[in-house]
């Protein structure tokens, strides 16, 4: 029966990896590089698409250096040949650093979403631009999503608020480090 179990997992194991391409490992790995990233947080978004060995960064991030550092650990990865950085360095202002505190108080502070934020890097993204928010990352159910929204839109001194939230499992699920063309 063990040898049974031990002999199944290794072909389970490799099934999996043998229909990984080289694509996908590529991609997963890019994906891995960029959410280690020292300085990546909840205020910064990172997306990448990959064409053959070129990779694309986009997004948005609130330090330079996390913009250098995105590319940095991307050009390294065998198999990539060139890396594009698109990504926009968010500008500094008081007024965007006070909203991003309130914003995060007010969507993680409320007890239906405070189990995203317990993540290394938590799900729901917020980009704040001259007042200006976007919300970004994956939720659970399409309740979490409406609650984020509202909360997004009760802090004070908020212009705009754009709802990007994806629900986890549907078919329009994008990761929240990549999307393809």
């Amino acid at each position: 029966m063990t040898k049974t179990f031990i002999v199944g997992i290794t072909l389970l194991i490799t099934t999996l990896h043998s229909a990984d391409g080289p694509q996908t490992r590529l991609e997963r790995q890019i994906r891995h590089e960029l959410v280690m990233l020292p300085y990546y947080g909840v205020f910064d978004r990172l997306v990448y698409s990959v064409n053959g060995g070129k990779v694309t960064l986009m997004g948005e991030v609130t330090r330079p250096t996390l913009k250098s550092s995105a590319e940095n650990v991307i050009k390294d990865i065998e198999g990539i040949r060139s890396v594009e950085n698109k990504i926009k360095v968010l500008p500094l202002s008081p007024n965007d650093d006070r909203l991003r505190l309130a914003l995060y108080q007010a969507i993680y502070g409320h007890s239906a979403l405070n189990r995203y934020a317990l993540q290394a890097v938590p799900s729901i993204h917020i980009i704040v631009d001259k007042g200006n928010v976007v919300l970004d990352g994956v939720v659970t159910n399409d309740g979490d999503r409406t609650i984020a929204n509202l909360q997004a839109n009760s802090v004070s001194g908020v212009f705009a608020v754009q709802n990007n939230l994806q629900i986890e499992g549907s078919e329009t699920r994008v990761n929240q480090t990549k999307r393809n063309k």
